[in-house]
């Protein structure tokens, strides 16, 4: 399993953090939708890949010693044509090298721009006492904003899913509040239950956090995701 091969690779290089790249191949393989993403090492990889991608993309940087991507530089978004991408890639090189000039530099990916929606967060953490738990609320800045989440312990059921998506405050905004686009409750309670099944499946994963996921009337993507695993 591509899971299992990611989390060797990484205990054997003494890493407990996952990069972004490899945090959404394990997302994928727990049935969760998230952006087209490749690694580029070079500016031409980068053209080539955003080329055959499409254009408009984001990069990022990949490091497993970047955590904060944007607070460092680590990110550009809505490039849309080679030259762009270019001086993008070489821009992020270098602030990463002036931040973080220990840093092991892997890349940076290759993502498409994904349509915006409303922005929600689904993450999980341990309990000491009661093992995972899962979190939703609204996402991107929201959720060190407003802190408007809500918490069940692994595993849940549907009902839970659904029980924790109408009871935070901001319900009404996936509803469609004041004529924006509402979200579809049910791929976000699919979500839900897909992160609970694979958490309880694989207790080497520590956290995790999809922020943002932009979910839609038809659907929901995953655009950033931050995997941490146990210590070996």
């Amino acid at each position: 399993m591509v899971v299992d091969e990611i989390i060797s690779a990484a205990r054997k290089e003494g890493r407990t953090y996952l990069t972004e790249l490899e945090s959404k191949q394990i997302l994928k393989e727990a049935g969760i939708n998230t952006t087209e993403i490749g690694l580029a090492r070079t500016k031409e990889e980068v053209i080539s890949l955003s080329r055959e991608i499409g254009f408009p993309v984001a990069l990022k940087i990949v490091s497993p010693d970047v955590l904060h991507k944007t607070d460092v530089g680590g990110v550009k978004l809505s490039l849309n044509s080679e030259e762009e991408v270019g001086k993008a890639f070489d821009e992020i090189i270098s602030s990463i090298k002036a931040h973080e000039p220990t840093a092991n530099i892997q890349g940076v990916s290759v993502q498409n721009m994904a349509r915006p929606g409303t922005e929600v967060i689904i993450g999980m953490s341990k309990d000491p006492q009661f093992g995972p738990v899962l979190m939703f609320g609204l996402g991107g800045i929201l959720v060190e904003v407003l802190k408007d989440v809500s918490f069940r312990i692994v595993p849940l059921t549907r009902r839970d899913a659904r029980e924790m998506i109408k009871e935070i405050k901001g319900y009404p905004i996936l509803e469609g509040y004041r004529g924006q686009e509402p979200a579809n409750i049910a791929v976000l309670e699919e979500f839900l239950l897909k992160v609970s099944d694979f958490v309880e499946r694989k207790p080497e994963i520590k956290e995790l956090d999809i922020n943002p996921i932009f979910a839609y009337s038809d659907g929901a993507m995953a655009v950033d995701a931050r995997v941490i695993l146990e210590a070996a």
